[in-house]
């Protein structure tokens, strides 16, 4: 038993950029109402991030409530697509992947989506399973259908053509290649971010040509990441992963600017309509309020209440009581010495990765000895007494002098 279409709308239409089109899918609402029929929702999974993050999240959850309305889910893992490499916002030809790697990374991407997606009604395909079988001649057909015109169209490959930038003719294939994943599974509606929307128009192109519906195509806004800046992004280190540990997922969103605080509890929350005007007056009056509320409510989506309630004490204990963790891992430092450079201690110790990392950490006041800041890269560090370091924000260890007999 489905919801009616106006309550599926009314959900469907949450937080999203663009429905195309979107009385044709009130149409396929209405059909599918009346053959009890559910629609098969697509969502093209990258497997060259396996590492999920809360921009990830945004288009699972849309997915997620289309399964809450009883329709099906289908991930398309794209472990063939994912030898091509989608050129999707690239400024150059992006490095393919092997069979293997995608197949893994694959495997990876549907643990940690599954912490947000039901595990009931949803499908895990790999589009190698029809891509590979495709004759040459079949691909030349394919390529037919669709014009070097239109393929500049997208931003993407008109900029970097414009720029003199390689475009290898391989990626032209990439949004072909997708859209024959919802030609294969025919696919009611894709999803994706407002990044997708090329190539799920394509997906609506090809499949006219294969003779099928077209699927209805929505796109979800792309989250900024806790830098206020860049989009989320795990190389950019603006990300909080969707498997961190409760403390730190708590502690950066605390850090996220005020002004995106809305768009978090709207995206990556399922909060109530009711709830959500009454958080856009607590961010107006209250936004340290409603960032704690939104850390709780993250923390306790993907670990627990409790876990909630344990992360933001312990934040208080370290941000606003400036005490130290309950818990603090030690480092046994066998030696004789009476004294190490700050930046060899954090080296020696694994605090950092490099001795460049040391000193900059230092020069930005990051490292500290027993509450002391560090503010000199030369400066040599008694090694007497057990001392607790602490680098950054979250990272504490406890340095215990052991002498060598």
């Amino acid at each position: 038993m489905f919801p009616s279409v106006n309550e599926q709308m009314d959900l469907i239409k949450r937080g999203v950029s663009e429905i195309i089109q979107e009385d044709s899918l009130v149409e396929k609402l209405e059909k599918s109402i009346k053959l009890n029929k559910p629609l098969t929702i697509k969502l093209g999974c990258d497997p060259s991030r396996p590492d999920l993050h809360l921009g990830h999240s945004v288009v699972l959850r849309k997915l997620r409530h289309f399964q809450d309305l009883g329709h099906e889910a289908v991930l398309i893992i794209g472990d063939f697509t994912g030898m091509i490499g989608d050129p999707s916002g690239k400024s150059k030809t992006r490095p393919s992947l092997t069979l293997e790697e995608t197949r893994k990374n694959g495997q990876t991407y549907f643990e940690q989506a599954t912490k947000i997606l039901s595990t009931k009604n949803i499908k895990m395909l790999y589009n190698s399973e029809w891509l590979s079988k495709m004759t040459f001649a079949e691909v030349i057909i394919l390529a037919s259908k669709y014009t070097v015109a239109r393929m500049l169209e997208r931003d993407d490959f008109e900029k970097r053509y414009r720029e003199g930038e390689p475009i290898s003719i391989h990626e032209f294939l990439y949004p072909l290649a997708q859209a024959m994943d919802s030609v294969a599974i025919k696919a009611d509606v894709e999803l994706g971010g407002t990044d997708q929307k090329f190539n799920l128009l394509v997906g609506r192109d090809i499949q006219r040509e294969f003779g099928q519906e077209p699927q209805i195509a929505i796109t979800m806004p792309i989250l900024t990441g806790i830098d206020g800046v860049e989009k989320m992004s795990k190389s950019l280190d603006n990300y909080i992963g969707i498997t961190d540990p409760p403390g730190e997922m708590y502690g950066k969103t605390l850090s996220i600017p005020d002004e995106l605080i809305y768009d978090y509890f709207l995206l990556t929350t399922d909060i109530s309509d009711s709830e959500l005007k009454f958080i856009k007056e607590e961010i107006r009056t209250k936004p340290r309020d409603a960032k704690r509320l939104l850390a709780r409510t993250l923390v306790k989506m993907y670990w627990s209440a409790e876990a909630a309630l344990q992360a933001e004490a312990e934040f208080d204990r370290l941000f606003v009581k400036k005490e130290l963790p309950e818990i603090i891992d030690e480092f046994i430092l066998n030696t004789n010495d009476k004294e190490i450079n700050i930046v060899n201690l954090l080296f020696d110790t694994k605090l950092v990765n490099s001795k460049s990392e040391a000193r900059r950490l230092i020069e930005q006041g990051g490292v500290s000895i027993d509450g002391n800041r560090i503010n000199d890269v030369n400066e040599n560090v008694p090694l007497e007494d057990t001392f607790v370091i602490k680098v950054g924000k979250r990272k504490f260890l406890k340095i215990v002098i052991q002498k060598n007999k």
